[in-house]
C-alpha cells in the first residue's frame, strides 16, 4: 500500500473550491482520489421521484467537470452506489490508499455512519480524517464564560461575531486554497477514460425525473456562483425585501448550502465584509443576511450538542403537551399538507412546497404555527413533512425552525405568540400577488377579500383559546 495514495470522500461539500478536508488532503498528500457514494441506506427511504437526488446528480456532474478542468482532464470523480459503510472500505482497498479525508457532518446518522467506517477502515490500516467545512463555528468552539454550549440565539451571535473580530478572528472565513495543490489529483484517465460518464442517470439508481430544469434551480458549484452573484447585486436590499414572498428578496442559496456546492466560509466572509463597505452605515442587508448564517451555525451547534432534539422537544416539559390524535387529526393534517386549510397564505405556501420543493422563509413560520397552535398537531408531523418535501431540507435548521414554531425549543417564541394567519397575509402579501400565483382561483378577488379565510377547517379565534389551554402544562411545569 502506498503512503502517498489517499481518497477524498465528497458528502455535503460538492465543490472543488474552498473545500476544508480536500484541501488537508492534497496538501499531504500527492496522489488524491475523489469518491462519492450514493448511499442506499439514505436513498432508500425517499420517494421515487425526489428532486433532492436529481439535484445531487445534476451537481456530481458539474463536480466532475470542475475536477477534469482543474487537473488538465487527470482526475474524474468515482461515483458508488451502495452503502457507504461497505463501499468506502472496499474502494479504499481497490484503490491501494492509506489514508481517507472526509468533512464533518453531526447528524446522528451519519455520526454512526462514520464511526462504523473509521472502524472497518482501521481494521485494514486506513486512516479517517475529517475536518470542519459546513459551517464557520461549530461543535464547541463557542462557548459561554460557564463554558456551556450556547441555547439563546443573540448573546450567540453576538459571541460570533466577537470571535471573527478578535486579532487572528478573519481565519475562520478565510478560504482553503485546494487549487495550490491542483497537481496533486490522481490520475484516472486510464481506469475512467474521459468519454465515460461515471455519475449515474436517475433510472440506473431506482429514481424517476422530476420538473427540476422546469423549476430552474441552478444547479452545481456553477449554479451557485450564478446565483451569488445575482444576489449580491440585492443584498443591501435584503432586510427590506426579505419578509415578501412576491418580491425576489431570498438569497435562494439554501439548497447549495445544504449540499455544499457553495463554501459558508465565501457566503459569510462576503457579507462580512459588506456590513462594513460604507463608512457611514454599512449594508443593513448584508447585515441581515449574515444574521441568517449566524442563526445556520447555531442550529447546527444545537443538534451536535443536544441531539436529543431529533426525537423531542428541546425543552422536555413540552413533551407534555396532549397534541390533537385520531381521524380528525389525520383528516386535519391531510388538509394542511394538500392545501385544503381554507386559509389563503397558508394554502399558498403548501402549493409553492408542494409544487417547488421550495417555501420562502416567511411562510414556512406562518404554516408550522397554524399546524402546532392553529390545528394543535404534534410539530414533528409537519417536520417530517418538510424532511420530504424541501429540496434544501437540513436536519438542524428545519427541526430548528419547527420546534421554534411550536415553542418547544432553544430560544424558541413564547408559547403565546400565535400567528395570526389572516394578518400575516394582509402584512405580507399584503396585495395578494403571491396568493394569486399559486391561488389562481382567487384571482378575481380584490386585495383586501383575498386573505379572508374561505370555508376554513378551523376558526383561528376559537383555535388560539384551545391552544393557551394545551400550553397550560408547560406554564405550569415552568412554575
Amino acid at each position: 500500500m502506498s503512503i502517498n495514495h489517499a481518497c477524498f470522500w465528497f458528502r455535503r461539500d460538492l465543490r472543488v473550491r474552498d473545500n476544508a478536508a480536500l484541501y488537508h488532503a492534497l496538501k499531504n498528500h500527492p496522489s488524491v482520489y475523489g469518491v462519492f457514494v450514493l448511499d442506499t441506506d439514505i436513498l432508500q427511504g425517499l420517494p421515487r421521484a425526489d428532486r433532492r437526488v436529481e439535484f445531487i446528480l445534476e451537481s456530481l456532474r458539474d463536480l466532475d467537470a470542475q475536477m477534469q478542468a482543474l487537473s488538465a482532464g487527470r482526475a474524474r470523480l468515482i461515483v458508488l452506489h451502495g452503502r457507504a459503510v461497505d463501499e468506502i472500505p472496499r474502494i479504499t482497498q481497490q484503490l491501494g490508499v492509506n489514508a481517507v479525508y472526509a468533512n464533518h457532518d453531526d447528524e446522528p446518522q451519519s455520526l454512526a455512519r462514520d464511526a462504523s467506517v473509521r472502524t472497518s477502515l482501521q481494521a485494514t490500516g486506513v486512516a479517517l480524517h475529517t475536518f470542519k467545512d459546513h459551517v464557520v463555528l461549530e461543535r464547541q468552539e463557542l462557548l459561554t464564560q460557564q463554558g456551556k454550549p450556547y441555547t439563546v440565539f443573540t448573546p450567540y451571535k453576538n459571541a460570533w461575531l466577537k470571535k471573527l473580530d478578535q486579532v487572528g478572528g478573519d481565519f475562520y472565513l478565510k478560504p482553503y486554497p485546494t487549487e495550490k495543490y491542483a497537481s496533486h489529483w490522481a490520475d484516472v484517465s486510464q481506469m475512467m477514460p474521459a468519454t465515460q460518464n461515471s455519475v449515474p442517470r436517475l433510472q440506473d439508481i431506482g429514481f424517476e425525473p422530476t420538473k427540476l430544469k422546469a423549476l430552474n434551480i441552478p444547479t452545481g458549484a456553477t449554479g451557485a456562483q450564478t446565483l451569488l452573484h445575482n444576489f449580491l447585486e440585492r443584498i443591501d436590499r435584503y432586510q427590506a425585501t426579505r419578509d415578501f414572498p412576491a418580491v425576489k428578496g431570498p438569497s435562494y442559496l439554501s439548497v447549495h448550502l445544504r449540499f455544499g456546492t457553495v463554501s459558508i466560509r465565501e457566503l459569510a466572509g462576503l457579507a462580512h465584509q459588506r456590513m462594513f463597505a460604507s463608512h457611514v452605515t454599512g449594508s443593513a442587508g448584508a447585515a441581515t443576511w449574515l444574521s441568517e448564517l449566524i442563526w445556520r451555525d447555531f442550529y447546527a451547534q444545537i443538534l451536535a450538542n443536544f441531539p436529543h432534539v431529533v426525537q423531542g422537544a428541546f425543552k422536555p416539559e413540552y413533551d407534555r403537551i396532549e397534541w390533537e390524535q385520531g381521524a380528525q387529526a389525520d383528516a386535519l393534517f391531510a388538509a394542511w399538507c394538500e392545501a385544503r386549510t381554507g386559509y389563503p397564505l397558508v394554502d399558498a405556501a403548501m402549493r409553492q412546497l408542494n409544487q417547488s420543493g421550495y417555501m420562502h422563509n416567511r411562510l414556512r413560520m406562518v404554516v408550522a404555527s397554524f399546524l402546532t397552535k392553529d390545528l394543535g398537531l404534534d410539530w414533528r408531523w409537519g417536520e417530517r413533512y418538510f424532511a420530504e418535501k424541501l429540496i434544501d431540507f437540513d436536519l438542524s435548521a428545519n427541526n430548528g425552525g419547527w420546534q421554534w414554531a411550536a415553542s418547544s425549543g432553544c430560544d424558541a417564541q413564547p408559547y403565546f405568540r400565535i400567528f395570526n394567519p389572516t394578518t400575516q397575509s394582509e402584512k405580507f402579501d399584503a396585495e395578494g400577488k403571491f396568493i394569486r400565483r399559486y391561488m389562481p382561483e382567487l384571482a378575481h378577488l380584490s386585495a383586501k377579500e383575498i386573505h379572508l379565510p374561505r370555508q376554513p377547517i378551523v376558526d383561528h379565534a376559537e383555535a388560539r383559546v384551545k391552544t393557551l389551554a394545551r400550553y397550560a402544562v408547560v406554564k405550569t411545569a415552568l412554575g
